[in-house]
C-alpha cells in the first residue's frame, strides 16, 4: 500500500490533523477495525466527511497512516553514550507504546487483522515494523562501535531479544511491569546478547573491545 500524504489544504489545518487522527485512535480502539468507519471519526473529530477525505481515500489508508505515524514517532532513538543507558530508555519507550490507552487495544485488533489481510501485514512491516526496527538498528550499530557489542553480532536476533520480552508480558499476558521490571530486563538483555553473534558455533565469542 502507498501511504498517499496529506494535500495543501490539511497541512495548514494541523488542529484538525490532530482532532481526526485522535478520533481514528479513539474509534479503533473502542469499536475494532471492522466496525471502524469514516463517518464516525469525522463525527467525534467534529468535522465533515471532506476534511477526512482530503487526507486520505479510504478507511483502509486512513487507519494505517495514522496507526504508523502513532507508532514510529514513539520509536526510541536514544544515544546515552553506553548500550545500557541506550537499551533502558528503548524499553521505557516500547513500553509506553504497548501501554498507551488506546494502542494496547488496538494492537490485538491490528495483528488479528492482518492475520486475515495480507495487504495490511505488507503495510504494518513496510510503515510501522521497519522503521522502528532501523531505529533500535541506530542503537545497536553505535554500541558495536564503542566496542560493546560484538561487531559480528546478529541484529536481527538481537532486536527480536529487546521487544519480544515486554511485548509477551504486556500484550500476551495482560501482566504489569512492576517498578524494577525494566531495569531487571535490560539487565538480562544485556547479558544475552553478549553471547549472540554470527560466527560458527563453537567459537569463542569477541572481546568487548571487538577484537578476535
Amino acid at each position: 500500500m502507498t501511504r498517499r500524504a496529506p494535500t495543501g489544504a490539511a497541512l495548514l489545518q494541523p488542529a484538525v490533523t490532530k482532532a481526526i487522527t485522535e478520533s481514528v485512535l479513539a474509534e479503533w480502539a473502542e469499536n475494532g477495525y471492522a466496525r471502524l468507519s469514516m463517518e464516525a471519526v469525522a463525527k467525534r473529530a467534529g468535522v465533515g466527511k471532506s476534511a477526512l477525505y482530503r487526507r486520505w481515500p479510504s478507511k483502509q489508508e486512513m487507519a494505517m497512516s495514522v496507526i504508523a505515524d502513532f507508532s514510529v514517532t514513539r520509536a526510541a532513538t536514544p544515544d546515552t553514550g553506553s548500550l545500557r543507558g541506550d537499551l533502558r530508555e528503548a524499553l521505557d519507550s516500547l513500553h509506553a507504546w504497548l501501554t498507551d490507552e488506546h494502542f494496547a487495544r488496538i494492537l490485538p485488533d491490528l495483528v488479528a487483522e492482518t492475520a486475515r489481510n495480507p495487504e495490511l501485514g505488507e503495510f504494518v512491516k513496510d510503515m510501522i515494523g521497519t522503521p522502528r526496527r532501523e531505529h533500535s538498528a541506530a542503537m545497536l550499530h553505535r554500541a558495536a562501535e564503542r566496542g560493546e557489542l560484538a561487531p559480528d553480532a546478529d541484529l536481527e536476533l538481537v532486536q527480536d531479544l529487546i521487544a519480544s520480552p515486554l511485548y509477551w508480558r504486556l500484550s500476551v499476558r495482560g501482566a504489569a511491569a512492576e517498578p524494577d521490571y525494566l531495569d531487571k530486563l535490560t539487565d538480562l538483555i544485556l547479558r544475552s546478547i553478549s553471547t549472540i553473534h554470527s560466527g560458527p558455533r563453537g567459537s569463542e565469542p569477541p572481546t568487548a573491545t571487538g577484537s578476535a
